[in-house]
């Protein structure tokens, strides 16, 4: 429910994505500046479908499927048995293959739904009035608003962080750039052992 709250709540998304986005940043910098979170337009294209559309489909396509295999066996029927080869054997794998990705698509499609509901009630969403269960668009259109948000302050503190890089390196080079003007000057006796005295000594003392 907090999760739910979290993404609804405009205060906490102030307080959370500062937060997330000083971690998120430093991984991203490090991958190509990828965006971490599913992109806002793909978002909003999922909360527009609709299960109940995809399975309009698919019973469309059954019915087609039927009629066709129909009209496979009337025309085997009505023909000699010589002019029935290839069209038959070609028919069949044809109505074959169709029949098994049909049922594929139909298993996934199922599969998808349910794993949609469990998600809901992961991240304690509710149905809106009128609605037999949660729909695509109720909870996509949660995630879509706050990747939005979040994508926002996401490119201004990546933007801030290459300033701060970039003003690091420029230092950097700075620093290198002195370091390397420096001049090493000869080092010259002084002392007692460079006295014209001292040497005078040391030679009489010779």
């Amino acid at each position: 429910m907090f999760f739910c709250f979290l993404f609804k709540c405009r205060t906490a998304q102030k307080v959370f994505c500062p937060t997330l986005l000083h971690t998120t940043s430093d991984i991203s910098m490090r991958e190509s500046c990828l965006y971490p979170l599913p992109e806002p337009h793909d978002l909003f294209q999922a909360s527009q479908m609709k299960f109940e559309d995809f399975q309009k489909d698919l019973t469309r396509l059954r019915k087609d499927l039927r009629a066709c295999t129909s009209e496979v066996d009337k025309v085997c029927k009505v023909s000699d048995e010589d002019n029935l080869q290839p069209f038959k054997d070609k028919m069949e794998d044809f109505l074959t293959q169709a029949k098994s990705e049909l049922e594929t698509l139909e298993a996934q499609l199922s599969s998808t739904h349910k794993l949609f509901l469990e998600l809901t009630v992961f991240f304690s969403v509710k149905a809106k009035a009128g609605e037999k269960e949660v729909s695509p668009n109720t909870l996509f259109c949660i995630w879509h608003e706050f990747s939005s948000d979040f994508k926002d302050q996401w490119k201004r503190e990546n933007k801030t962080i290459l300033k701060e890089r970039l003003k690091a390196a420029e230092e950097s080079f700075r620093q290198a750039k002195e370091k390397a003007s420096y001049s090493v000057k000869p080092k010259h006796a002084s002392g007692i052992v460079s006295s014209p005295l001292f040497i005078i000594f040391m030679v009489s003392a010779t």
